[in-house]
């Protein structure tokens, strides 16, 4: 066995897309950080559903970016076609949606990886944690090398003992055929975490010669592209992009997956795992909407460098033989050439309400995790948790406070507070109506929101902070200007009125009233308004939200504050709830299991009734009262 002993700050485990971030936040604070993965080739894998973003998951892309992170600034770089979906819609729910170029997204990340300081990447399985008096002292790999470290980030995804699995066939891999990491489940377990056994699963991939579009629907890319990142110069992506086509399923192609459900392992007990109900097969799809005559399926390109094309929305386990069958059943893929078959994948994953609210395990002191293996989908998931879990385990090394975003705070704060306070028992998936403060939590002020807190964290420079601030100045002012700039009655505002559908003055009007007419927008008074000054979209798209929705956005600011008193009221971490008279048994063991942090959090418990949380506020005030005169 080697006898290499290596001393760093932070160990991370696993280079997906929550490996990526937590290793450059560590990195980038100042820890000598190892990110360890078991091929170097796999570094910002997307081994499912070539892009990024879509909705809600928009949300959290630009909630990373505005904390520091790289996968905004990372998709900007490398995607082939761009989509702001949702734009029927209001604000709240517009989430930006971009196909990558897989490669180069991969090569792209791992280059800015392997060119930042203090962090170094290693081929290497890492098999064991060394724990002390429930303190994490180091990591061991296969070969036998020590890395003491000061806190470690499990980020595994889907190949901790990782099985792929379609039909008879039953492969011990992880994603694309890579090398499983099958022993440090072991570890886990003999130091007490508690884990589950979940599965997803991904569609085959299909020449593109094969594949007839002329019976399809064509999907092109916004004319206008939007990027990802706050950072990034809207002119330079604006750039040709390549379509996606729709088609659909059909009754052949349902009667196809019916007449072999007994063959698929989904069904006949050969999987073990829970699969995301928000994501499913097409098996799924066929049995519990059998209402449904047609699906929708999308045809999409991994890349400009490759002829492979993605069958978005028919995930299947199903045998090789029937795969062929089902896909060519469909208009368009009659001649459909398989190049890689659809699998389903199990893997290990931990119960997430093992884990603090800083992504750092509540029984072992310094061991942090985040993405799939935390018992949630996705690749903008994934990188929403490792950039906190690295902002905290650096934070921990420093003596600095926990960064915790809370539920009206960012959607990143939603994520992790339904992950450790829920009982999930399939993988978690962001949705926009999960965020009850989603008018507030939108894309298009993620920056607004949060680039405050990157700066405080050492993760924004002083160049980007110093431009929000003018950005916010620039809103403030623009805002009170057009609150008290009247529009009197003259005969060409009228015309104007009249010629945008809206109804003439009777008196004069400020032009923040004729903003909030639904009608009307702040660019569409433009003709109107000869003081206004040259402002950026991006501040004019600010100001006209701000204007339209501000009652609505007033009304929910009062449900947060309601909200943030709950939140502020602490719980001790040396409560005893058996101490606490009158709280039912249910409620007891709920809230012994989990130890929520606040009122807040322990309201969010399934089991924990708002009496109990009466009983348990009346306790606490009475203790707070004991000490006070002791």
């Amino acid at each position: 066995m080697s006898k290499i002993e290596e001393f760093v700050d932070v160990v991370v485990v696993g280079a997906g897309h929550a490996g990526c971030e937590a290793a450059l936040a560590c990195a980038r604070l100042g820890m000598k950080t190892v990110m360890f993965t078991v091929s170097v080739d796999s570094i910002a894998l997307m081994p499912c559903n070539p892009n990024i973003g879509g909705s809600s998951k928009g949300h959290l892309v630009r909630e990373v970016d505005a904390l520091g992170g790289e996968m905004g600034k990372n998709i900007d770089k490398t995607f082939i076609q761009s989509k702001m979906l949702n734009k029927s819609k209001g604000p709240a729910v517009h989430s930006l949606r971009a196909q990558a170029d897989k490669s180069d997204y991969s090569r792209s990340m791992r280059l800015v990886l392997e060119r930042t300081e203090n962090l170094q990447i290693k081929q290497m399985e890492v098999a064991e944690l060394i724990i002390e008096d429930k303190i994490l002292k180091a990591v061991r790999t296969i070969s036998g090398a020590v890395y003491h470290c000061k806190a470690a980030i499990l980020c595994t995804g889907t190949y901790l003992k990782a099985r792929c699995i379609y039909g008879d066939v039953s492969m011990y891999t992880g994603p694309n055929g890579l090398q499983a990491a099958n022993h440090l489940t072991d570890s886990l377990v003999e130091n007490g975490v508690k884990m589950y056994r979940f599965k997803t699963g991904t569609p085959a991939r299909i020449a593109k010669k094969s594949i007839d579009f002329s019976k399809m629907e064509e999907q092109k890319g916004d004319e206008t592209i939007v990027p990802f990142s706050f950072t990034t110069d809207p002119a330079s992506v604006q750039k040709e992009q390549v379509s996606c086509w729709l088609t659909y399923t059909n009754e052949k192609t349902h009667e196809i997956i019916r007449e072999n459900l007994d063959r698929s392992p989904l069904f006949s007990g050969m999987i073990e795992g829970t699969g995301p109900r928000y994501c499913p097969s097409i098996e799924d799809k066929v049995v519990r909407f059998s209402d449904k005559s047609r699906h929708q399926v999308f045809i999409e390109p991994e890349g400009i460098h490759t002829d492979e094309m993605y069958i978005d929305g028919m995930s299947s386990s199903l045998p090789e033989d029937v795969q062929i069958r089902m896909y060519r059943s469909v208009p368009g893929l009659e001649n459909a050439q398989i190049v890689r078959n659809a699998y389903a994948i199990e893997y290990d994953c931990i119960d997430a309400r093992q884990l603090k609210p800083s992504l750092e395990f509540k029984e072992i002191s310094g061991l942090f995790s985040a993405g799939q293996f935390n018992g949630s989908s996705g690749y903008e998931e994934a990188a929403a948790q490792g950039l906190i879990a690295g902002i905290n385990a650096a934070g921990k090394i420093k003596g600095r406070a926990p960064l915790i975003l809370d539920r009206s705070e960012a959607y990143i704060g939603v994520l992790i507070d339904d992950l450790v306070t829920k009982e999930n028992l399939e993988p978690y998936r962001m949705m926009t109506s999960r965020a009850e403060y989603r008018l507030l939590l939108r894309q298009d002020n993620a920056d607004l929101r949060l680039t405050k807190k990157g700066y405080e964290i050492g993760l924004i420079d002083d160049y980007r902070y110093q431009k929000l601030l003018r950005k916010e100045k620039e809103i403030e002012q623009e805002i009170a200007r057009v609150k008290k700039t009247y529009i009197g009655t003259r005969e060409e505002i009228q015309r104007f009125l009249e010629a945008h559908g809206s109804i003439g003055l009777k008196s004069s009007a400020t032009l923040a009233e004729l903003i909030r007419r639904p009608e009307l927008t702040y660019n569409d008074l433009a003709g109107i308004d000869p003081q206004r000054p040259a402002l950026s979209k991006e501040v004019t798209d600010q100001v006209n939200i701000l204007i339209k929705y501000d009652g609505y956005l007033e009304r929910q600011m009062k449900q947060v504050e309601q909200f943030r008193k709950l939140e502020r009221k602490n719980i001790p971490e040396e409560i005893d709830y058996d101490e606490v008279p009158s709280l039912r048994i249910e409620a007891r063991q709920k809230l012994k299991q989990y130890r929520p942090s606040s009122i807040g959090q322990a309201s969010r418990i399934a089991g924990v009734s708002p009496a109990d949380i009466s009983v348990l506020l009346v306790y606490l005030e009475k203790e707070r009262q004991r000490k006070k005169h002791e």
